[in-house]
């Protein structure tokens, strides 16, 4: 696990996931999600993978890094890009059950808040097995505490 004060800006992590039809259904339940769309499966096929699924999965999979886990940390939010009119997220194509996401996460900025805490901007990036871009999120915000527990 990395300190804060070991965190620059520009580091990247790597790791792999996948949501299986299992897993995106207890998310539909816990998440409440009623879209026609997402319930538009045959048997025996994939079924599309919602937004907030997909970026719930990527912090997920970001808390479990070793450079991460460990640490007192806690998501407070997105700034968004000013490029993008301070929007934090595009969707670039589609991802569905099972298939293999490839995911990089990179710090984009970091500060100070105060003797204990600081915060990490981490922005996220998720492609297919094929290398096309799935996802692209920027400026999710961390708080982190600067020692962590022992």
């Amino acid at each position: 696990m990395k300190k804060f004060s070991e965190f620059s800006v520009g580091d990247s992590f790597y790791s792999t996931c996948s949501i299986s039809d299992k897993e995106l259904e207890e998310y539909m339940k816990f998440s409440r999600l009623k879209n026609a769309f997402l319930k538009d499966k045959r048997k025996g096929e994939q079924q599309l993978v919602s937004g907030r699924a997909i970026l719930s999965r990527m912090e997920g999979e970001f808390t479990r890094l070793n450079q991460i886990y460990g640490n007192d940390i806690i998501f407070l939010g997105t700034d968004g890009d000013a490029e993008w009119g301070n929007r934090n997220t595009r969707f670039l194509k589609p991802f569905y059950t099972d298939q293999v996401l490839k995911l990089k996460f990179t710090g984009s900025q970091k500060e100070d808040v105060d003797d204990a805490f600081g915060k990490i901007m981490v922005d996220y990036e998720g492609k297919s097995q094929d290398e096309e871009l799935i996802v692209i999120a920027k400026k999710n915000i961390y708080r982190i505490k600067k020692e962590p527990p022992r």
